[in-house]
């Protein structure tokens, strides 16, 4: 009934045995780790859009005229409250939610390239939530509120089935809002420790509404998947040319009103110098229309930059307006 295998044979199987046994632990060797790297950590969180809030935050500050010095600890956590932590469990948030969106727009992405194990984005972004109000509580009755308002900001952006990224109006709205009013409000109100003048509202609020034109700029990186999965950003509604023009007169319109009530308010030469600002992204715009698509990135890295500017340059009109 058994047939009397060879010594060849036996060589055979043991051979295959052993292939086998090399193939298993190299297999194993390739299972995904459990916790995620921390550089991989660190490009979910995406240092890069930290800025915004962290510069919003200190022209928050500087505004309110309260002395730097001997507040530098509320500087410094508002600072870290403002970028790294509520900025970037945003980025985390939005990465999970947009998981599935980001196989088409960025594939390399931590989630979608499987570099991020499990839910572990999901987690990153839960856990970086409650430290954001945590920390946020240490900033004081208004820097706690504005805290609050921020978190619910970033999960409403994202999570559905609120999701307000798919509208091309309250996305960008949203995402100016709490990249530049929140963190200017809340930069003024730790050092005051009190509701800011009206005076810095209207700044804050004019400076929100220009916001939503870089944003609307920076979702023409995503016009591809934007299209596929039915995200009606500006882009995607109206097409590269006419969002363009609307952003430029959204991101012009609110600086010529600040440079109007600058100039009210006794403040000429920093109305002047906000002007001389505008006038070079005006100059800026007009290259940006030729190519939205094309030069959105450049006048990311230009007009944007101007703009920013000119934030600062009110701050310290604000702080010496008299306005305590």
């Amino acid at each position: 009934f058994f047939k009397q295998k060879t010594a060849y044979e036996i060589a055979s199987c043991l051979v295959g045995s052993e292939m086998c046994i090399r193939d298993r632990n190299v297999t194993n060797s390739k299972q995904p780790t459990t916790y995620p790297n921390f550089l991989v950590v660190l490009e979910l969180l995406k240092p890069i859009t930290w800025f915004p809030p962290m510069w919003a935050f200190a022209c928050g500050v500087i505004s309110s005229g309260v002395s730097v010095v001997e507040n530098l600890d509320l500087l410094i956590l508002g600072i870290i409250v403002a970028g790294p932590v509520v900025c970037g469990m945003s980025q985390a948030a939005n990465d999970w939610c947009d998981r599935h969106v980001d196989r088409i727009n960025e594939p390399n992405r931590p989630i979608p390239s499987g570099r991020m194990p499990g839910n572990w984005g999901l987690k990153i972004a839960l856990g970086m939530t409650v430290l954001a109000l945590a920390l946020g509580w240490q900033l004081g009755v208004w820097g706690f509120i504005a805290t609050i308002i921020a978190a619910l900001a970033a999960w409403a952006y994202s999570i559905e089935p609120i999701r307000l990224k798919r509208s091309g109006i309250w996305g960008p709205g949203l995402v100016g809002f709490c990249y530049e009013g929140i963190p200017w409000f809340t930069g003024a109100a730790v050092m005051l420790q009190a509701f800011p003048d009206s005076k810095i509202i209207l700044v804050a609020i004019a400076y929100a509404i220009g916001a939503h034109g870089i944003m609307t700029l920076n979702d023409f990186k995503a016009l591809k998947g934007d299209k596929v999965l039915g995200i009606n950003s500006l882009p995607v509604q109206l097409g590269p040319e006419r969002a363009a023009k609307i952003a430029c007169y959204v991101m012009a319109i609110p600086q010529v009103l600040v440079i109007t009530l600058l100039f009210a308010w006794g403040l000429t030469m920093f109305s002047i110098f906000v002007l001389l600002l505008l006038i070079g992204q005006m100059t800026a715009m007009r290259r940006l229309l030729s190519d939205p698509e094309k030069f959105a990135p450049w006048y990311n890295s230009t007009g944007v930059l101007m703009f920013v500017s000119g934030m600062m340059v009110c701050a310290f009109g604000l702080s010496q307006a008299g306005i305590q």
